[in-house]
């Protein structure tokens, strides 16, 4: 990402850039700051697409036309597919050859690096996959954050702190203000005071909700499903995040038969190592066909739901109270 901090500082900018990975706060920043840098507040020479199906020629003929009393033009492309499963063609034929009076920026969930488009945008722009990060990019980058407000804090207090909020970088940036704000007048923050503040994230209780779901303790699954939607959380993400979380049981399953320890683990998986070391004994109590099935359930239920077989609070409630 140093490149996108160095074109943003002197003002050259390439003509196509790409924003990709599974961290959507480092994509979400990047992009407001990309837009910022490139066209500012000027709404006249802001163009913004999403989703798939998208009109190529239109947004080839927005970028042929010159900036309406403006330097540049931004053209701004998310989730449209065209990274992954073709359909790009036209863009890929086009890109060589666009005014340098336009750039395009382009923010994708999913990309495959064997695309044309992926390879042309590498090869006249520059991609930069926005990875989650581990503990230790974590730990450094809200201590940075809290440096800067003054703050003191010790590794000890910080590790509680991130195991609170879990590695979503959105979620650890709005408890800190948090922390921040409680914490006016004193420089040094303590466990207590992380513990007053500090909400235990939604993936905590995913996490604990899937340890009752294995052993099969139905009244408890249920309670803390009732607990997320108390919190408003849609019934479909709390699908997705158990699905999530029993993949990565699987994954952990497998990387400890190859002998990995919690530290590699954790590298490989890009997990904080306090993660690995709660999954690992729900990795070593099921066997992979068992994790499996848990997987193809999930899957089962979202197809379900999809199909309107069920409503979605429903799939979710069979999928916890099912017997296996």
């Amino acid at each position: 990402m140093k490149v996108l901090n160095q074109d943003m500082k002197t003002g050259q900018f390439k003509p196509v850039y790409l924003l990709d990975g599974e961290e959507a706060f480092l994509k979400k920043s990047y992009k407001k700051r990309l837009k910022e840098a490139i066209v500012g507040d000027d709404t006249m020479n802001f163009h913004q697409f999403e989703g798939k199906g998208l009109d190529l020629k239109e947004i080839i003929s927005l970028a042929d036309t010159m900036p309406f009393f403006g330097e540049r033009r931004l053209i701004l492309l998310e989730d449209s597919g065209l990274f992954k499963g073709g359909g790009g063609e036209l863009l890929v034929e086009y890109l060589p050859g666009m005014p340098d009076t336009s750039v395009m920026v382009f923010v994708e969930s999913e990309v495959d690096k064997r695309s044309r488009m992926y390879k042309k945008v590498k090869e006249l722009g520059y991609g930069a996959e926005m990875a989650r990060q581990d503990a230790r990019q974590l730990a450094s980058w809200a201590g940075g954050i809290l440096a800067k407000e003054g703050k003191k804090i010790t590794g000890r207090t910080m590790e509680l702190f991130l195991g609170k909020t879990g590695d979503d970088m959105e979620n650890i940036r709005m408890e800190l203000e948090k922390l921040i704000g409680y914490t006016m007048g004193r420089d040094v923050i303590t466990d207590q005071d992380v513990e007053e503040i500090c909400a235990v994230r939604v993936t905590n209780k995913i996490f604990d909700m899937v340890a009752a779901i294995v052993t099969r303790r139905t009244r408890a699954a249920m309670d803390l499903y009732e607990d997320l939607l108390t919190l408003r959380e849609p019934p479909m993400r709390i699908l997705f995040l158990i699905a999530r979380q029993f993949n990565q049981i699987l994954q952990v399953k497998e990387l400890m038969a190859q002998g990995m320890d919690r530290g590699s683990i954790a590298s490989r998986l890009k997990m904080q190592p306090f993660v690995v070391g709660k999954v690992m004994p729900q990795a070593r109590s099921f066997s992979r066909e068992q994790i499996l099935s848990y997987v193809e359930l999930c899957v089962d239920a979202e197809e379900a739901v999809k199909t309107w077989q069920l409503n979605d609070r429903l799939a979710v409630e069979l999928l916890i109270t099912r017997q296996y």
